[in-house]
């Protein structure tokens, strides 16, 4: 078993989970599940944002009564989410890619199959985290160059000098403050808008 997938099954154990299901023998049986692999459940009927709390997964009753309270979107870095549903239509279907549901139960609710079910969710959950993260990074380390492209023009403007010149003022400044060429790029750009709101220049 690869490590991954280990700590995976692991980290089952001590689990914060919330159950939000019509307290029945099928949410129970749900729940009975779900403490036997050692996780710490509780449960809410009828849902409730504000009752929520710190959890790590969230096993939600999805329907499409227009009187039933649609989940809010699942947020990166968020809980794990898993549908639970009784049919299938349109509706349902809808409200199950709006909250970007990371795995689905169908009713009625059986003991075999929860495991894998949250496993398998918790897996995607933390795929997609690490992609948010990663392009999170790619985005910022894109900006950095934009505002050192930026900054560049600015000085060879200001200064009068040219391109390679600017850049090694840059490069100079970043390695006597030891932060990143990006950073002072946005400190001077930053300036620069300051003082051109204070009127105090007259163009880039």
């Amino acid at each position: 078993m690869k490590p991954g997938t280990r700590k995976l099954i692991n980290d089952m154990r001590d689990m914060r989970v919330l159950v939000v299901h019509p307290q029945d023998a099928e949410g129970q049986a749900l729940i009975n599940q779900l403490r036997r692999f050692g996780c710490q459940v509780r449960d809410i009927w009828p849902p409730a944002m504000d009752a929520i709390g710190d959890v790590d997964a969230i096993f939600q009753l999805v329907d499409a009564s227009e009187d039933s309270k649609p989940p809010p979107p699942v947020q990166v870095g968020g809980p794990t989410f898993l549908a639970i549903v009784d049919y299938e239509n349109p509706s349902v279907l809808k409200r199950l890619l709006d909250h970007n549901a990371h795995g689905v139960i169908t009713k009625p609710i059986r003991p075999f199959g929860i495991l894998s079910a949250l496993v398998l969710a918790r897996s995607l959950n933390g795929y997609t985290r690490r992609l948010e993260t990663k392009v999170q990074k790619l985005e910022d380390t894109l900006k950095g160059r934009r505002d050192v492209e930026k900054a560049v023009k600015y000085l060879m403007t200001l200064r009068n000098i040219r391109e390679a010149e600017a850049y090694e003022m840059l490069r100079r400044q970043a390695t006597q403050k030891r932060i990143s060429m990006a950073r002072v790029a946005a400190t001077i750009l930053g300036a620069r808008d300051v003082l051109d709101g204070m009127g105090l220049l007259g163009g880039d």
